[in-house]
């Protein structure tokens, strides 16, 4: 999922100001209607909706997962990740296991055992082969995550021997990793024999990788590119095609910094992710703000226009954009029977979260299972154990309309509730009494409208790709 924040306040030119209206919005939500205020904008979407663009949405049509969509999700799941160690070469700051969070079990520098998830291989081969599937030679990525998975090699060897041995028809499998590329030169040549698709985490330069240190506090960089260098040097073509950067941003970088380091020695694209502020501990709430910084730091580079379009979709403002015509313009569809149901009539789950293991699952070093690895671990919905794997397709069904049930009062109050990308498991209090921070009432959404139109505007040669070329997932 494509996280987006609510837009901060969008630049004052006459695009902005005009669209920002609330009678023009009626063609995104049907509580909005009202009579036109501004005769640019009026045959503006008469003209853009008789071509198809902007078919009217439903307000809130509140779906309930049920048991049968548990088992249909695993069936067609995308991705399986595994926690392959829960230890570590370095000690980042900002870890998402260390100093600054909370929701984690805690790490004993364990490693996942083969036999261990054996059970899981066995149950997921018998859905396969014994359920439909949604189509035929769909790919499903084999992911390894730590810790720092390269400290359980043999794991990751044995885990790649025994699917490559698997013949399950209509069934394909990749290999990715995240890294931290410190024990890079010892295992790359395995890497790229089975065309690993790996992505490894570097800040940008020195300077910028301070944070990513070792436990005797000493930065990894220089270790880092050494490998990076060397992966580079021994198999171009691999590098080429199957290796990409992620970096963290933080107070100690800049989007325009990562950018110019990873591009200009690499001529990769970065992706740039936030620190993830879910999950704080109470008694470093301060010092982790003085940590974080926002991708809206971009807009005060100098030449922000110029990065903004080189990064393309590891551009927050790219992404947001893209997800607003998917949701909004009619002309997207996920799937070949999307093209035959008319939107008004379809049901939607409530908030923006996953049906659960409809993308993936996610293995613990411990056994536990998840709908996904960017979640506090306190939300379980399965474990591998000497009896097996245990899902509860009821329980987990249950468990998501109690969810569902504590936020409707929002939901259906909420102006962005047909198109929400909010993840409910990164509202606090979300088993209580949650507040969810992606609420919009109708001035914030008045704003969201008028930002995303004003940047298409702005970025009108970008439409075309990005209807050709861009998919999400």
């Amino acid at each position: 999922m494509i996280e987006t924040s609510v837009f901060s306040s969008p630049t004052k030119n006459r695009n902005t100001y005009l669209l920002s209206g609330h009678s023009y919005l009626s063609f995104i939500h049907p509580a909005l209607k009202e009579d036109s205020e501004d005769e640019y904008y009026r045959k503006k979407y008469q003209y853009l909706k008789s071509k198809g663009f902007f078919k009217d949405q439903e307000c809130f049509n509140n779906l309930r997962i049920n048991p049968h969509f548990v088992k249909d999700s695993i069936v067609n799941m995308t991705q399986l990740v595994f926690e392959v160690t829960d230890a570590c070469n370095l000690k980042c700051k900002y870890c998402a296991y260390g100093e600054f969070y909370e929701d984690y079990d805690v790490r004993y520098s364990k490693k996942l055992r083969t036999e261990q998830v054996k059970p899981l291989f066995d149950y997921l081969s018998d859905l396969w082969e014994n359920e439909s599937a949604e189509s035929y030679n769909k790919t499903t990525y084999i992911s390894f995550y730590g810790g720092e998975p390269l400290l359980n090699m043999s794991f990751i060897k044995d885990v790649v021997g025994y699917i490559n041995s698997l013949n399950i028809r209509g069934k394909l499998f990749r290999y990715t990793m995240t890294t931290n590329a410190v024990l890079l030169d010892k295992y790359m040549d395995y890497l790229a024999k089975h065309k690993f698709m790996i992505l490894i985490s570097l800040d940008g330069n020195s300077e910028n990788n301070e944070y990513r240190v070792d436990f005797n506090g000493k930065n990894s960089f220089d270790r880092i590119i050494k490998n990076v260098d060397l992966l580079k040097k021994k198999y171009p073509d691999y590098f080429e095609k199957h290796v990409r950067f992620n970096s963290v941003l933080h107070n100690k970088n800049t989007v325009a910094g990562i950018y110019d380091f990873i591009h200009s020695k690499y001529s990769k694209i970065p992706s740039i992710s936030e620190l993830n502020n879910s999950g704080i501990r109470a008694d470093k709430v301060a010092e982790f703000g003085r940590l974080y910084r926002s991708s809206e730091s971009l807009y005060q580079e100098e030449n922000y226009k110029e990065i903004e379009r080189e990064l393309f979709m590891n551009a927050y403002s790219y992404k947001d954009a893209v997800m607003f015509l998917h949701q909004y313009t009619g002309h997207v569809f996920k799937t070949y029977n999307g093209v035959l149901i008319d939107k008004k009539y379809k049901k939607t789950v409530p908030t923006g979260t996953c049906i659960p293991f409809s993308k993936k699952i996610f293995v613990t070093v411990n056994g536990k299972i998840l709908p996904c690895e960017r979640i506090g671990q306190q939300f379980s919905l399965g474990k591998i154990s000497e009896e097996g794997v245990e899902i509860d397709y009821d329980a987990v069904a249950e468990k998501y309309n109690k969810y569902y049930d504590s936020l409707e009062n929002q939901c259906s109050k909420c102006y962005r509730a047909p198109s929400c990308v909010q993840c409910l498991f990164y509202i606090h209090d979300i088993g209580n009494k949650p507040i969810c921070h992606g609420f919009m009432d109708r001035s914030v959404f008045s704003k969201y409208i008028a930002a995303n139109m004003t940047f298409w505007e702005e970025h009108a040669e970008d439409y075309q790709k990005v209807m050709d070329e861009v998919i999400i997932n």
